[in-house]
């Protein structure tokens, strides 16, 4: 593969971008994702049939590659394989032809008219990016056989040269199969850097031949609470499987860039060689959340290691650059460290921080001495950077501006807005992650270019990427719906110039894109694009049915008669009144095509009575996370829980107790497995009356108490129990807050669903 420098590849898309931004402004109306540069429509269209055939140039050996893989996918999306031949097409054949007379780089050209195809591209890389948007006109539905497509002028080039995807294997690892799919993904809409981060204090994930122990301890923990019931969790990869997926990803014009955390983030290291610490190591916390303690030592024989480490990592991984992490590296170990301090007063270190930067430059010129480039996160930027250095931003975008002004190449990755742990909706069905919510749209409004900076400081931005932290990723099916479809917003953001970039356009295609993800063997979450469901009484006793469409994509219509609603079903617009017992189902559908699964709604008092924790309030927005419970079963069957780990505390608003309440609790508990520092003894507690706590309900989080409902034999369940307790009777409506009483966090007690049903006096 032909390797195009970042910067220049950069200036030369930025270049073409200024030169078709007025007209890339209107939509070409192709189903192309990322929208190409430039595009013109033409009249008529070319038939894509099992009789076509694909032509290069004799002994082109990488465009027959691609060719391949162009016929390889084909067949996949269509059912038929056109023919890869070499030589000239046959006078008047209609034929997809590939030719080398074309843009250099990752650019290419894309003519497509009823008489024939031309993908013109320089380099592989364009060629095999020219195919790619052959193969999603190919694809704009999951139907078989021949397909017509659109005949237009197209002239495509990326806007950054770093477009990323972060793939974390430390805290939970994912298989072989399930990260070439998602390569597969990447590479269909022009992604090309796969950041794998292969090491963290969960676990060490690379077989490194010198040092056996980190893969032989250091990939194995016992996860706390009712999970030491299974076996270790935990694997890697071997030096073979990582070669395995490098030219995997090479072949599909994709960089694999390897993350190898120093000098904090080390515990599972640490473990493994607990000489290389500057703290005795403790195992039981590797199956903990958070920012942890454990960091390297700055003993010679600790830069042996990670020489040692590096080298065999790059004669895995060829990537121009290799991250080293520099993050989060909590540094009191270095301070109460005597040999440490001692050592930072003869190298005249003046403090912490600069001895991280000390020890992330020697890191940095060992990869030097190999001709490699060290990436980090914008934490190195604190106490000096070594020239030739890169920053990842996470901390938002302020460390990218500072890099860039102080000439550093930068790749844009800011937290929150394109960490992808976070949820993608306010939808109590959504998967498991972190509680705020970066949804689609967030991903897509977000603009690589800060305004900040000059035209000459912007030249340092390399790219963008997002990051798949997969903490509460337990399973390779979840990362696949945390990343899809919004690695595809990013996908656009990276490649498609800033005036072509249209969110309506992009909104108009999801139909076709996912349709395309299950082509290509991904799960993606389709609940951001479901309605949302609300019911309420009025005062009369009338039930009324709110749906909700929270990206406000398309369309929702709906039936109440219970079957499926389809294109020409009614739209809503305003709150409904069903008859009670009535199936009401609703869908929402964009240019008559649905997206996302249909919902039903049956209209019974359960379903007015009941809320399950994602649709109670929480008291605060600290660290919000929904979470799986801790019962000894498979993932998939485990309860979910929305709760913000630094305050426990849900509220059930508008609850009417004229008469009094039943309330019924399902309710679970977890280990509190989050390194959260002294914010641990800040999260409110109150006294139990009995020895196994109680849920207490108040009117209003400092109201009076209104019940204790003792937790009783639901201690020693590892998995979900029900308790009940009764309300007294107040007037109007009265805001629940629920919490639970104990003498610590461990177990940490959270609430999966409320039932509060009047007593029948009460009800209408």
């Amino acid at each position: 593969m032909i390797m195009t420098p970042l910067r220049t590849a950069a200036l030369s898309a930025i270049v073409l971008a200024a030169a078709s931004g007025v007209q890339a402004r209107e939509s070409s109306g192709l189903t192309l994702t990322p929208a190409p540069a430039k595009a013109v429509r033409a009249e008529g269209a070319f038939q894509l049939s099992a009789a076509t055939r694909i032509h290069v140039a004799p002994g082109d050996r990488e465009a027959k590659g691609v060719a391949s893989q162009l016929a390889d996918l084909v067949q996949r999306s269509r059912g038929f394989r056109p023919l890869v031949v070499e030589g000239a097409p046959k006078a008047g054949e209609a034929a997809i032809v590939f030719t080398r007379q074309g843009p250099a780089g990752e650019a290419y050209r894309l003519d497509i008219a009823p008489t024939g195809v031309t993908i013109a591209a320089a380099q592989r890389a364009g060629l095999f990016y020219g195919a790619m948007s052959v193969w999603q006109l190919a694809t704009p539905d999951e139907a078989k056989g021949a397909v017509a497509l659109p005949a237009a002028s197209i002239e495509d080039a990326p806007r950054f040269a770093w477009r990323g995807l972060l793939v974390d294997s430390a805290r939970h690892v994912q298989s072989l199969e399930t990260l070439k799919a998602i390569i597969d993904v990447m590479a269909a809409h022009k992604l090309n850097t796969f950041h794998w981060h292969l090491v963290d204090d969960q676990g060490w994930r690379l077989e490194i031949k010198t040092y056996p122990k980190l893969t032989q301890v250091g990939a194995w923990r016992v996860d706390p609470g009712a999970a030491r019931a299974y076996p270790k969790y935990g694997g890697f990869y071997t030096q073979d499987q990582a070669r395995e997926l490098v030219a995997y990803a090479a072949a599909r014009n994709v960089t694999i860039v390897p993350e190898i955390e120093t000098p904090g983030h080390a515990l599972a290291s640490i473990v493994a060689y607990p000489q290389l610490g500057s703290a005795a190591p403790d195992a039981r916390h590797m199956g903990d959340w958070g920012v942890f303690p454990w960091i390297y030592n700055i003993d010679e024989s600790t830069f042996a290691f990670l020489d040692d480490v590096l080298n065999e990592v790059m004669d895995i991984f060829p990537s121009t650059f290799i991250h080293v992490g520099g993050d989060e590296a909590v540094k009191d170990q270095w301070k109460a460290n005597p040999k440490i301090q001692a050592r930072m007063k003869a190298l005249g270190v003046a403090d912490e921080h600069a001895l991280q930067s000390w020890f992330i430059q020697r890191v940095g010129r060992s990869l030097e001495k190999r001709g490699r480039r060290l990436v980090g996160w914008d934490e190195i930027l604190e106490g000096g950077l070594a020239p030739n250095a890169t920053v990842m931003s996470w901390r938002g975008v302020d460390g990218a501006i500072a890099a860039a002004k102080q000439g550093h190449d930068t790749v844009l990755s800011p937290h929150p807005t394109l960490y992808l742990d976070n949820r993608q909706s306010v939808s109590p069905d959504e998967p498991t992650g972190r509680g705020k919510v970066i949804s689609l749209k967030d991903v897509y409004a977000f603009d690589p270019a800060p305004a900040q900076l000059s035209p000459d400081e912007r030249k340092h931005i390399l790219g963008v990427q997002a990051n798949a932290w997969t903490e509460h990723m337990q399973t390779d099916r979840l990362v696949e719906e945390m990343v899809f479809p919004r690695a595809i917003a990013l996908a656009e953001r990276g490649w498609t110039p800033d005036a072509a970039a249209s969110w309506d356009d992009f909104a108009q295609r999801l139909p076709a894109e996912m349709a395309r993800l299950k082509i290509l063997g991904v799960s993606a979450d389709t609940v951001p694009f479901e309605p949302l469901t609300a019911l309420s009484q009025a005062e009369g006793g009338a039930v009324q049915l709110a749906l909700a469409n929270p990206l406000a994509v398309g369309e929702v219509r709906y039936t109440t008669d219970g079957k499926a609603p389809t294109a020409a079903s009614a739209v809503y617009a305003a709150p409904i009144a069903p008859p009670k017992g009535a199936v009401v189902k609703a869908r929402t559908f964009v240019v008559g095509k649905p997206l996302g699964r249909e919902r039903t709604v049956t209209v019974d008092p359960i379903a007015l009575q009941t809320r399950v924790s994602g649709q109670l309030k929480s008291c605060t927005d600290k660290v919000p996370i929904k979470m799986i419970d801790d019962a000894p079963r498979a993932f998939d069957k485990r309860a979910r829980f929305q709760v913000d780990i630094l305050n426990p505390c849900w509220i059930w608003e508008g609850a009417r107790l004229d008469k009094g309440a039943l309330i019924t609790a399902r309710v679970g508990q977890i280990p509190f497995n989050f390194q959260v520092g002294q914010d641990r003894d800040r999260i409110p507690l109150r006294a139990p009356a009995t020895p196994e706590g109680e849920l207490e309900i108040r009117a209003g989080c400092s109201g009076e108490r209104l019940a204790a409902i003792p937790l009783g034999k639901a201690a020693r369940d590892p998995g979900l129990s029900t308790i009940t307790g009764r309300l007294p009777a107040r007037p109007g409506k009265t805001d629940l807050c629920l919490t639970f009483t104990a003498k610590s966090v461990d177990p940490f007690w959270v609430i999966d669903r409320v039932t509060v049903k009047p007593s029948a006096a009460s009800q209408n």
